[in-house]
């Protein structure tokens, strides 16, 4: 394409050299730079793109596009573009160079601290179920009708995300629905997306590392509903359960709410919880349906309200939807299931905030009132302080013990991280147990398990990996139970 046809729509303040440039690929990264290429240089948490521009120009970048005027010594045979917004001329010049392919597809963003993921994937399956080829973009992977890839970001870079959107226009596929995140908002990710559906799940405390504020997290959280670079959603899903919820901007065409309280227009009576799922029937103003599911606990009963109140906002049938959420088995990570033929519960869960670790641990007093509750947890390094007390007061409140650990500690000193949870424990007046090793405390606990207790194992869900100050090492959860579980003699269908 010619560099001034990419430039459609973006705010530039200048542009020297030539305008009619052929270019032959976007990139971000001066990496992923070759002959032709219009190089974007945005600046990023931990370093500036900026930096790279020579680095692009020698790998045969033939534009540049940046928030800086042009460079005196600049070669006269780059263009320059200099911009008003890198990210948000990212995401312009990334649709155009693609062709706009979010405008032949109906979106549905998810946003929310917690059950984007886990309303993502109902979605997905509901979409399945009525035979719609699609996509789905979100913290565990990206897919295309095409192909599945492992996420990198919760919300892939708006380059990426529209070259997932050709993929999936290209392939036949008339939807994508994606976790929308805070961070994704803020950058100007999403930029100029035009949402069918937007869902709004909940919002508790969480990135505040990033943030910095309350006010400025849900802020960004607001952005999809006012509608960042586009109109606002032409169906806003809102949770009528959530005081948040009621401060969202109203500019969508209809807004739907979904919850247990306040007369929310997708609700339930009453719903039946049990270790292999939930059965309820689901009142909404298209009629009732009859929900079967393989998730637990009443966080996932609001999960699947917020699902069914966005399918049929995409104008998918009950028996379609009833069909999805049947054929959901689980969701990686979200409370999943070690099962050795031990005589207790082994529970992985990627709960990661204080609320989140809560509805965890409810859930398992829910379902095992009369057995005990064991948990492993830690916190994240380089993340929220603020919030690793609050974690270690709910894991201390209703567990009968804690094992603190470490969760992804990155460049902090662990036991530092452990000394700010313990203040929490400490305030629940917990019994707990401290070891920074995870694998030696995920053995600890497994250890301490008796027949009838719920091993909840907490933080990394799905996550493949542990971050330390000087590598990342390969480490999942799941697995590490598995090895000792059979360690201790445990055997799969032994019982």
């Amino acid at each position: 394409m010619k560099l001034r046809d990419l430039l459609a729509g973006v705010e530039a303040r200048d542009v020297s050299g030539d305008s009619g440039a052929a270019i032959a690929s976007i990139a971000y990264d001066s990496r992923q730079t070759g002959p032709g290429s219009l190089f974007v240089a945005i600046r990023g948490e931990k370093t500036d793109g900026n930096k790279f521009v020579s680095a692009a120009i020698e790998r045969g970048a033939a534009a540049i596009a940046s928030e800086l005027p042009r460079p005196a010594e600049l070669s006269a045979g780059v263009a320059w573009v200099e911009v008003a917004d890198a990210r948000k001329a990212l995401a312009t010049i990334s649709a155009n160079f693609y062709g706009r392919p979010a405008g032949g597809l109906k979106l549905c963003g998810v946003t929310g601290t917690n059950g984007k993921t886990t309303t993502v994937y109902l979605l997905d399956s509901i979409l399945r179920a009525a035979n719609l080829s699609s996509g789905m973009f979100g913290t565990i992977a990206y897919r295309t009708p095409l192909r599945s890839e492992t996420a990198t970001h919760t919300t892939p870079e708006s380059l990426d995300l529209q070259r997932f959107f050709a993929e999936v226009r290209d392939a036949g596929g008339t939807h994508a629905v994606f976790e929308v995140s805070s961070h994704a908002l803020a950058l100007d990710r999403a930029w100029g997306c035009a949402f069918e559906v937007a869902v709004f799940t909940n919002l508790t405390r969480d990135h505040l590392d990033f943030h910095r504020t309350f006010e400025d997290y849900f802020a960004a959280k607001r952005r999809l509903f006012e509608g960042a670079g586009a109109p606002p959603p032409a169906v806003a899903v809102v949770n009528a359960d959530d005081l948040y919820a009621r401060q969202l901007p109203r500019g969508a065409r209809q807004t739907v709410t979904f919850g247990l309280e306040n007369g929310a227009d997708v609700t339930t009576k009453k719903f039946a919880l049990s270790y292999t799922g939930l059965e309820f029937t689901a009142q909404t103003p298209a009629g009732k349906l009859e929900v079967r599911s393989s998730l637990v606990g009443r966080v996932n009963v609001l999960n699947i309200l917020a699902a069914i109140a966005a399918a049929q906002a995409l104008g998918i049938s009950n028996a379609e939807i009833e069909a999805g959420i049947s054929q959901l088995e689980s969701v990686p990570g979200r409370f999943e299931r070690v099962d050795e033929g031990q005589p207790f519960l082994v529970v992985v869960d990627y709960a990661h905030t204080d609320d989140a670790l809560r509805n965890l641990l409810q859930i398992a007093r829910q379902l095992n009132s009369g057995g005990r509750i064991l948990t492993v947890f830690g916190c994240g390094g380089d993340r929220d302080r603020a919030k690793r007390p609050l974690m270690g007061e709910a894991a201390g409140s209703l567990s009968d013990l804690v094992f603190l650990t470490s969760d992804n500690p990155r460049s902090e000193d662990p036991l530092r991280i452990i000394n700010d949870a313990l203040v929490g424990l400490q305030k629940a007046q917990a019994k707990y147990a401290v070891e920074p090793d995870r694998a030696l405390a995920l053995e600890m606990a497994l250890d301490e398990a008796r027949a009838g207790d719920i091993v909840l194992i907490a933080g990394k869900g799905h996550e493949t990996y542990q971050i330390l100050r000087d590598r990342t090492i390969d480490f999942r959860d799941q697995e590490v139970a598995r090895a000792v579980l059979r360690k201790r003699g445990f055997k799969k269908g032994s019982r």
